[in-house]
């Protein structure tokens, strides 16, 4: 994997470098807020003496106010560049969730993760348009895996994080913390230089933002891929938030397995992601995406099924290469599909977009696990998302090895010159 890895790199630009970096560690942040919230959400509850139910909530919020935070840094983006956009964007969320550690109350927090949502909500789909123009288009899939596998990297770093942190320090110390990676994020970021695609797109067109938007053709890709986020999200969502209650609830195995368990597969993700990432060069976008969910259908049942710790490691194992191999081709797929001209706002709003449907998942999951048992709940969602994650991806298009800024192409910000959504 190593050696895979630094043969890619090869030939890449310092900025190009910094550029991925950057990006890798803003999603791997998204990640790491996302599940310390879901880690520690009992304690704050205890704390501030409201509800479980409210305290979900807080999820939600910050989920319910990520469009916004991809809708408005995405459309400063594509009119004023990636890079600027993207320092206030990680500036504004690193402060918010600093400032998380000293809520008085409830009331509070809930505001603070309400503005967060927004901060976050900018990160996915300007770091990854700027990371996949600039990098080669013939090594864009590899690196959209190694992308994606933040994801993972901060879902790790939230569980060692809950380990090492909340021990000592409680929750607020793990908010408190956060800032050193965002912090990071910040200080690479800093490094790279305004994104060369972004400023061809300026000097090819002068066709305002507001008209390609209303292209029919943008307008119905735009609706396509919000659906394909939905079902992605519903897919990654569904196979992992509920699957550590499952197995100390539903199996009542201990909090440390969970912990141990949601290491594994997590590291099945990342090796998921990078490889068929990868292979998505050769066999195409959409082909991967459906060899990827077809393997994780024959995997469901040992995944929902099992009930040692060893078949429980394994299965998951099996289930995120699957899951997140797919979501591997994501960042250059959606971004190989956007316009030149709204590549900033496109992409990330489509996913966001699909990430705040995708939210219903875990009360549905949760509420037939309590009619009827865990492995149901998870046999009943995630096998049917899987379905409509090929069949969504079998009726689209892609465009892989398009050459961003060039006229004529499928990335052009002419809207004439898109293939139908």
């Amino acid at each position: 994997m190593l050696s895979t890895v630094r043969e890619q790199a090869r030939g890449l630009t310092k900025d190009q470098r910094n550029a991925f970096v950057a990006a890798f560690l803003g999603w791997a942040m998204d990640a790491f807020d996302y599940f310390l919230v879901v880690l520690v959400y009992s304690e704050i509850a205890d704390e501030f003496k409201v509800s479980l139910t409210d305290m979900a909530f807080l999820t939600t919020a910050t989920l319910i106010m990520r469009p916004v935070g991809a809708f408005v840094f995405g459309l400063w983006a594509d009119k004023r560049g990636r890079r600027v956009p993207l320092m206030v964007d990680v500036l504004f969320y690193s402060v918010v969730g600093f400032a998380c550690a000293f809520a008085p109350n409830y009331t509070v927090l809930l505001v603070l993760r309400l503005l967060y949502g927004i901060g976050m909500g900018g990160e996915w789909g300007l770091g990854a348009a700027l990371a996949m123009e600039k990098i080669p288009a013939e090594k864009r899939g590899f690196w959209s895996g190694v992308l994606q596998g933040g994801y993972s990297l901060g879902y790790l770093l939230a569980a060692v994080a809950f380990l090492v942190i909340e021990p000592a320090f409680g929750w607020r110390g793990l908010f408190a913390f956060s800032l050193v990676p965002a912090l990071v994020a910040l200080w690479v970021r800093s490094r790279v230089g305004e994104s060369e695609v972004w400023e061809r797109a300026v000097r090819l067109t002068d066709t305002p933002v507001r008209a390609v938007l209303r292209n029919p053709a943008v307008l119905r890709r735009f609706g396509y891929l919000v659906l394909l986020m939905t079902a992605f999200n519903w897919m990654s969502h569904g196979t992992q938030d509920v699957y550590p209650t499952f197995i100390k609830k539903g199996l009542g195995l201990s909090p440390d397995t969970a912990i141990l368990i949601a290491v594994v597969y997590n590291i099945g993700a990342m090796v998921g992601g990078t490889v068929l990432g990868a292979y998505s060069e050769r066999l195409g976008r959409r082909r991967i995406i459906m060899i990827s969910a077809g393997a994780g259908i024959l995997v469901v049942p040992i995944f929902a099924l099992s009930t040692t710790a060893g078949w429980l490691a394994f299965s998951s194992f099996l289930m995120q290469v699957c899951v997140q191999g797919a979501w591997g081709v994501i960042p250059a797929h959606l971004n190989e599909l956007s316009p030149d001209a709204i590549r900033g706002f496109y992409p990330g709003v489509t996913y966001q977009l699909g990430n705040l449907i995708a939210a219903l998942n875990l009360p549905i999951q949760e509420a037939l696990a309590k009619a009827y048992s865990y492995p149901t709940a998870l046999m009943a969602t995630v096998f049917p998302t899987l379905v409509v994650v090929i069949v969504l991806s079998a009726v689209g298009k892609e465009a892989k090895g398009v050459r961003f800024g060039s006229p004529g192409g499928a990335g052009s910000p002419r809207p004439e010159n898109l293939p139908a959504a």
